[in-house]
């Protein structure tokens, strides 16, 4: 069911669907009205009351092969910018365009008027056609109405369309889905506390495997929890979101405290566990943390690329980056055991941790941002900020990336106008991770 949701979001196809149901099921029920109008000899209350069939026919005819011409440039329309993000910001971004709710209900509307049109053309009938002649009057005002909101409609996609290519609205709609993921595994209001679980008396009781390779999308902790909880068994998600697994990997462990032969039943095991870890073949960045930085991380570096030699959109990624990175170690750490009502431990599942997050984030800059000091100069900002915030364990982690950061500035032979600030910022950064910090 979630890997349907979210094939189902993420389409051009969903809502344009349930749009050209609505928009048949409509054309229906006021053809129906006017056949009721018709018979109690009550007048329509709309500007086209006796309308001929052929001027209905006109309107008609002009109203959905318009809308139709129109749905049509607008899909063009939408197909380019979609091979103009993937070649500029990066094919993963596409997903945010195809998601784009405004860019499917757009499509749907257009789509679902033609349709409408179509079904009322249909009922209108001539003498020459059958010996009574009917007009859906009531149905044909309501096309002419919907060919007016289609026009404020086709005003808003180019405005739509214009805005969305921006990068500031693309790292902007990336840095939601970022925040939404931190939120989820690091809800700001969680206590403090070290997650332990006692193995001893525990036993092996099976191991699931992945019955296809892939990425694991998603995992229903809900589900795998009451399932622990009716088995009073333990399970040790063993292939987190993100993880790339081949068919016969383990995905998760089942153990359990009986010391009697229980038989958990091996096919509903894995039938339960199989069904609540969601194996596809592309990322998404719900439960996938460092899959949404990367889109961040990615929109920033294809800006330092020679072909489009943009080190502001670095800066602004980066930025963004910084007050993300900066929300997530001042968060509680995430929680890696899941426990059931009477709160006894049933699910664990590891989730990436700030310093992990950093890590793939500033291995990126390494890599690509030491020949732009604007890009170096953000990335630093952006340490200090996350300095600022770290604590314990995650402190000493940061200082090995300070320290390799700093290594790699060096190696790339800045010129001695920018190494001088630059190392000494570093240095400075450095001194202060070293300072204790309760």
């Amino acid at each position: 069911m979630r890997s349907w949701y979210l094939r189902a979001r993420e389409s051009f196809w969903f809502v344009p669907a349930l749009f050209a149901l609505g928009a048949v099921a409509l054309a229906l029920a006021l053809i129906e009205v006017d056949r009721l109008l018709l018979e109690t000899g009550m007048a329509v209350p709309l500007a086209t009351g006796g309308l001929s069939a052929t001027g209905g026919r006109a309107i008609l005819t002009v109203i959905g092969g318009t809308m139709l011409g129109v749905a049509a440039t607008s899909f063009s329309i939408t197909i380019a910018v979609l091979a103009t993000a993937s070649s500029t910001y990066g094919p993963r971004l596409v997903r945010n365009f195809m998601a784009d709710r405004g860019n499917q209900v757009v499509l749907a509307v257009l789509t679902s008027t033609f349709l409408y049109t179509l079904v009322v053309l249909r009922a209108v009938r001539t003498e020459q056609d059958s010996s009574d002649a009917f007009v859906p009057a009531l149905a044909v005002g309501f096309a002419v109405v919907l060919a007016v909101c289609d026009v404020a409609v086709l005003v808003y996609f180019i405005h739509h369309i214009a805005r969305s290519v921006q990068v500031t609205t693309l790292q902007a709609r990336v840095s939601d889905e970022l925040m939404a993921a931190i939120d989820l595994l690091y809800p700001s209001e969680r206590e403090r506390t070290e997650d332990a679980v006692e193995f001893a008396g525990l036993r092996a009781a099976g191991v699931v495997t992945a019955a296809r390779a892939g990425y694991v999308q998603h995992v229903d902790l809900p589900a795998l929890t009451e399932y622990a909880r009716q088995m009073d068994a333990l399970i040790q998600v063993l292939a987190p979101p993100g993880r790339h697994v081949l068919a016969g990997d383990a995905l998760a462990r089942v153990l359990h405290s009986s010391e009697d032969d229980v038989e958990l039943g091996a096919d509903r095991l894995e039938r339960t566990v199989r069904a609540a870890i969601t194996i596809e073949r592309y990322r998404t960045p719900q439960q996938d943390l460092r899959y949404a930085a990367q889109g961040l991380t990615e929109t920033g570096i294809r800006g330092l690329g020679s072909g489009t030699n943009d080190p502001y959109t670095a800066v602004s990624a980066i930025d963004a980056l910084g007050v993300a990175l900066t929300e997530l170690f001042r968060r509680p750490p995430a929680a890696t055991v899941h426990s059931d009502a009477s709160g006894r431990a049933r699910v664990l599942c590891a989730w990436p941790t700030p310093t992990q997050v950093l890590a793939d984030v500033m291995l990126a800059l390494r890599t690509y941002a030491m020949g732009h000091p604007l890009a170096v100069h953000a990335a630093i900002r952006m340490l200090m900020r996350i300095e600022a915030v770290a604590v314990g364990e995650n402190r000493r982690a940061m200082r090995d990336e300070v320290a390799a950061f700093r290594q790699a500035y060096l190696a790339a032979s800045p010129t001695t106008v920018d190494t001088t600030p630059i190392v000494a910022s570093l240095d400075g950064l450095i001194t202060r991770v070293d300072a204790p910090r309760a």
